[in-house]
């Protein structure tokens, strides 16, 4: 019997409204730096690639993961514009981490409201989430943090998709078994393989042929 349904944040309730690139190029603008977005794009994803996953910890990771971001952000810049100085840096990163927490940066799926709106009258519902703190600031001002009994971030939870331990921390915490769990999201191997492998039940979102309302059918 399921008691719980866990959603993914990200790519499950919402979106990023442009790239990542038009996104940095903007911040870029508002801190007096020309920055190409398609350079940009090419460079965060090669920059992601290169970040080291991270050992599991037995409680929260130090600064909310932003020392995390912003190695992640030195190493886009590094490829784009390596002439810059620190303080353009810091300037370009103090910018960028305020503006992913920023209304309007972000969208809900069409059909999450009144999906949530469904499920909450017979689940208890929650997020698990490699996000950081700037998560609960999105969800309120995306208007769905009120469906959600408990938010889990893998900075505070100490433990990063795909490891397990993200899912039985959680579980553990809201006095579960694996098996009362149901976990939403769309990634393979962060998603789906890491909460089967950790006990729960799973619903593969794959967003080129499906939505959460076919949860409601499959439910």
């Amino acid at each position: 019997m399921i008691k719980v349904i866990f959603f993914d944040a990200v790519g499950t309730l919402f979106y990023l409204t442009k790239s990542v690139g038009y996104h940095y190029a903007l911040v870029g603008d508002e801190v007096g730096l020309k920055l190409n977005a398609p350079a940009l794009d090419r460079a965060f994803y090669a920059a992601w690639k290169r970040m080291p996953p991270r050992k599991a910890i037995d409680g929260p990771r130090e600064n909310d993961d932003k020392d995390w971001w912003r190695e992640l952000v030195d190493l886009v810049l590094d490829q784009v514009a390596p002439e810059l100085d620190e303080i353009d840096r810091d300037n370009f990163f103090e910018v960028a981490y305020e503006h992913f927490a920023e209304a309007g940066v972000w969208e809900l799926y069409p059909e999450v409201v009144d999906v949530l709106e469904k499920l909450r009258l017979r689940f208890r519902l929650a997020v698990i989430s490699n996000f950081d703190g700037r998560l609960r600031m999105i969800l309120e001002q995306l208007g769905v943090s009120k469906f959600f009994s408990h938010v889990f971030i893998s900075s505070e939870i100490g433990a990063d998709k795909p490891d397990q331990l993200i899912y039985r921390r959680a579980v553990k915490f809201l006095g579960i078994g694996p098996k009362e769990a149901l976990h939403v999201g769309d990634d393979p191997e962060r998603d789906w393989k890491s909460a089967t492998a950790a006990g729960l039940s799973i619903f593969q979102l794959d967003r080129q042929k499906k939505s959460l309302r076919d949860l409601l059918k499959m439910l």
